[in-house]
């Protein structure tokens, strides 16, 4: 695999323009292409074609629809133009790389780093190989990304929605079952993560911050003693049928919470990039 100076995003929607953005902060050449174009960021060559687009870089990243027919289509395109050591990587939240890169000459460097949005704000990247997918690619791929200023981790196994998504879900399958049921206000319940483990799992994440909850007897002495009644919570939890009324319920319930917070989102990124900043300076 070949030193990475020249990086192109295949995709510019909301991901693919983030990762433009972090590439270019980071000193890269940054090559993009996008059948709908869109005002880029300064520095950023744009061309019409993919092929043209990726045929002089040196990682491809593509930002396409969340369809496997349209990745497959794309990535045959984008492995004919693209030298055969370039690592080819879908942005992909959900989909393995298996189902695609058998439409490539060369799926060995075909894989998935998905970013957590915006990319250019959340160092997490989930790198994902396939069936084909080379040793060599995975690790030119996980050095990438740490030239990119990202934290990747590698998934050792394909799964729908990868690691993270799947937490996520399994989180929102609890949080939409308790607000339907009337346990908890969609506020509350909001307020109840970010105000409580959510602060804790930014800096450590679960297993470690429950390892420190345990004393000098980390995980072992929480396993033994708090184990088994977590284990009995875990037969209560349900899987809610997501109705019309409950998707009202949430819907209604979040845009009460952020009424009057127009430049949420904003404030929300500002917080993020102080976040990391932090993270860094005490290590974690």
């Amino acid at each position: 695999m070949s030193p990475i100076s020249t990086v192109a995003v295949i995709g510019t929607g909301a991901i693919g323009t983030s990762w433009v953005q972090l590439a270019l902060e980071h000193g890269f050449v940054v090559h993009a292409s996008d059948p709908a174009p869109r005002e880029m960021p300064d520095g950023t060559v744009f061309f019409d074609d993919p092929g043209e687009a990726v045929a002089e870089a040196d990682l491809v990243i593509e930002c396409g629809p969340e369809r496997v027919d349209l990745k497959r289509e794309l990535f045959a395109q984008l492995d004919a133009a693209a030298r055969p050591d370039v690592v080819l990587a879908s942005s992909s939240s959900g989909i393995g790389p298996s189902q695609f890169q058998d439409a490539c000459a060369h799926p060995e460097r075909v894989l998935v780093a998905h970013p957590f949005n915006p990319p250019h704000l959340i160092p997490l990247v989930e790198v994902v190989g396939g069936r084909l997918t080379s040793e060599a690619a995975i690790e030119t791929t996980m050095s990438a990304m740490r030239d990119l200023g990202r934290r990747p981790v590698r998934v050792n196994m394909e799964l729908p929605g990868h690691v993270v998504n799947r937490l996520q879900a399994a989180l929102w399958r609890e949080a939409y079952d308790l607000v339907g049921r009337g346990a908890i206000s969609v506020a509350d319940l909001d307020a109840a993560v970010a105000y409580g483990p959510g602060l804790r799992w930014a800096l450590l994440g679960p297993i470690a911050t429950q390892a420190l909850s345990g004393g000098e007897g980390g995980l072992a002495h929480v396993l033994e003693h708090l184990g088994p009644p977590t284990y009995g919570w875990w037969e209560t939890l349900r899987t809610p049928e997501v109705t019309p009324e409950l998707e009202r319920a949430l819907v209604e319930g979040v845009e009460a919470e952020l009424a009057g917070q127009d430049d949420v989102r904003e404030r929300r990124d500002a917080a993020l990039a102080a976040l990391a900043a932090l993270k860094q300076e005490y290590g974690l």
